[in-house]
């Protein structure tokens, strides 16, 4: 194994301020990458929605 307990494994070898950050942006842009393609998805759905009304009256 890598890390001889648990407290060694959070230190990263001395290198834990940098690390961990790392993995907090990382999962941070993540979901932020994924929240926005669900409102894009919604909003596109919506367009599409209008889009369809508006020549079901026009037809």
């Amino acid at each position: 194994m890598a890390f001889d307990s648990l407290s060694a494994f959070l230190d990263m070898g001395g290198y834990a301020k940098y690390v961990w950050p790392a993995w907090g942006l990382t999962l941070c842009a993540l979901i932020g990458f994924a929240v926005w393609a669900r409102m894009e998805r919604r909003q596109l759905i919506r367009q599409l929605e209008r889009r369809r009304r508006r020549e079901a009256r026009s037809a």
